[in-house]
């Protein structure tokens, strides 16, 4: 029974379909853009986004099971168009807060919101709960390779970043395996690391210094509110003081599910060099 991976050409989806592809599944990739994702021969291409409803029946057609990125502005919308078509099986792209958001304000969900309305719904569902991706760190690159430095809030919050591929080798595991219905995997690199632990391993990789400066809060949000609004920002900040109050500790999925062990960042930010020099 096809698979429909739904954000196929975002990051964890693309990564995804060559996943299924290698496992021999029959994939049908929801994209905008074909072209862009270049995806593998053989895959099944049904041209639209989450985001335009209109797109969804035809690529839910005759599909099982889903695997859904999170847009929680539209999770309603895909909820009535899978029941429609008959989907059975849901394994979301979730995140670490989601717990977090579970017992706070409603109008402050967003992966929770997913996960509610997929449960709610009545489909067997896969929860995948990642923390902080290893990439999000490439926002780093213009000041490493300008000044050699990187300036950010909250030095003593501990992370535990995961590469995009184990989430990718994560999600096929699941799809794959019937036998994790009903679960919630928090997913973590395999290491607690602070961000100037990031920074000193990619300094490494590089071959030359780099400093990390710590902002104070206050410092951050006149700095960053300017380049992703003042709302993400504050959210980012209170990210990093609740993990300087409250450090992550690594999580055995990656391994437990795919039989080898996570990426660690080292390996990440020798492979990623060239984005840093």
């Amino acid at each position: 029974m096809t698979i429909l991976v739904t954000g196929a050409t975002a990051s964890v989806g693309r990564l995804l379909v060559d996943e299924l592809v290698e496992a021999g599944a029959p994939v049908r990739a929801l994209t905008n853009n074909p072209a862009k994702a270049a995806l593998p021969a053989g895959v099944e291409v049904a041209v639209g986004y989450l985001g335009k409803p209109s797109t969804l029946p035809a690529a839910l057609e005759g599909v099982e099971t889903v695997y859904l990125a999170p847009l929680p502005e539209f999770v309603d919308d895909f909820v009535a168009g899978a029941m429609k078509a008959g989907v059975r099986r849901v394994v979301v792209l979730s995140g670490e807060p989601a717990e977090y958001e579970a017992q706070g304000d409603p109008a402050e969900w967003h992966y929770y919101k997913v996960e509610r309305a997929i449960e709610e719904a009545g489909f067997e569902w896969t929860h995948l709960r990642p923390g902080q991706f290893m990439n999000n760190t490439l926002g780093w690159a213009e000041s490493i390779k300008a000044e050699g430095v990187v300036r950010s809030p909250y030095a003593a919050a501990v992370q535990t970043p995961i590469d995009l591929g184990d989430i990718a080798a994560v999600a096929r595991a699941v799809l794959l395996d019937e036998s994790y219905t009903g679960q919630k995997l928090t997913m973590s690199g395999p290491e607690a690391l602070t961000q100037p632990d990031e920074v000193e391993l990619i300094g490494a990789a590089i071959g030359r210094e780099v400093r990390f400066e710590e902002l104070t809060p206050e410092q951050a949000q006149e700095a960053w509110a300017p380049l992703m609004g003042a709302e993400t920002a504050e959210w980012l900040i209170d990210g990093f003081r609740m993990m300087a109050e409250y450090q992550m500790k690594p999580e055995p999925t990656v391994p437990d599910v795919t039989g080898r062990p996570a990426k660690t960042y080292r390996e990440w930010a020798v492979a990623n060099a060239d984005a840093f020099r």
